[in-house]
């Protein structure tokens, strides 16, 4: 037993216009050969499935009930191709991504499923990491690219500018601080500090800031955890200097108290590494710049949750 999605086009045509005639113009064929395509599959599947007698056309038992089997393969088809021709659309290949969590909480998913939509057959691969472990996997070509925080020019990498974003002082209700209100550390007395380890890119220019703007640290908790940090801060007295954009969702309803840092700000600049021996994928660049809008906006989303600063 053999028929084609034809075949069975032709039946359904013939079936619902009750004439050969009829179905062969609306399945653009002829009279005749929609005649002796019903007959070959009748004959295929061993049983009338048309009863024919002085030029009309009626469909047998047999006849309507394959009627409704090839309705449901017709439709299934359809719905198969449709399926399919997502994937007929943008770009290609298989990338991997190194983001730190800076990038992950709120600028990621946003970018991602943009992505995804117009590029639907790229092969996306995110590795979540801090810029250390993601340095070296540039390094080792493990990763098209990654966002670390600015840092001096490393042999094996090349560098571009991503993006910027103030650094927040964050704490919990116990600290007493009012959410939105731009402040000086120097006036915040002693300062029981959660940050990353030493070799984090950011503990070193967070450390100076403070020292250097006569803030007191009286005791500081390594914690290689972003989300780890926060969870901590909002259930104590510890404060944490977290980046601006991976605050974004938060800062309209929050439940932690976030302050800009001003005179002087603090900034963490973000660029793109990628190995310098290999040119960056079109479904890598298309990517990379996607982060980039969604880390603006992202940004646009912080500043604008807080009052103006008045001096």
């Amino acid at each position: 037993m053999s028929y084609s999605l034809r075949d069975l086009r032709l039946f359904v045509a013939v079936y619902e216009e009750l004439s050969f005639t009829a179905a062969a113009a609306r399945e653009h064929a002829t009279q005749s050969g929609v005649s002796q395509r019903i007959r070959k599959l009748e004959v295929s599947l061993g049983v009338a499935l048309f009863s024919r007698n002085k030029g009309s056309v009626l469909p047998t038992p047999a006849g309507a009930a394959f009627y409704q089997g090839c309705i449901q393969m017709l439709r299934q088809h359809e719905r198969t191709r449709e399926a399919v021709h997502a994937f007929d659309q943008g770009l290609e290949g298989r990338i991997t991504v190194g983001l730190m969590p800076t990038m992950t909480r709120c600028v990621l998913a946003p970018a991602l499923l943009r992505f995804n939509r117009l590029h639907p057959n790229v092969a996306l691969r995110i590795v979540e990491g801090f810029s250390a472990s993601l340095t070296q996997q540039v390094v080792a070509a493990e990763l098209d690219f990654a966002i670390v925080p600015e840092f001096p020019p490393t042999a094996g990498i090349e560098s571009r500018a991503f993006a910027g974003t103030p650094e927040l002082l964050v704490s919990g209700p116990d600290s007493g601080l009012r959410h939105g209100k731009a402040l000086r550390v120097a006036g915040l007395g002693g300062i029981k500090l959660v940050a990353p380890a030493p070799s984090n890119t950011r503990r070193g220019k967070i450390e100076a800031y403070l020292m250097a703007n006569g803030a007191r640290i009286e005791q500081v908790l390594e914690m290689d955890s972003m989300y780890g940090a926060l969870d901590f801060v909002a259930r104590s007295d510890w404060l944490a200097v977290l980046p601006a954009m991976m605050m974004a969702d938060d800062v309209r309803a929050p439940g932690l108290a976030m302050n800009l840092l001003r005179e002087p700000p603090l900034r963490l600049e973000l660029v793109a590494i990628e190995p310098a021996r290999t040119v960056m994928k079109p479904a890598a660049q298309v990517f990379l710049d996607m982060l980039r809008d969604e880390a603006g906006r992202a940004n646009e989303r912080v500043l604008a949750g807080f009052s103006p600063v008045r001096r």
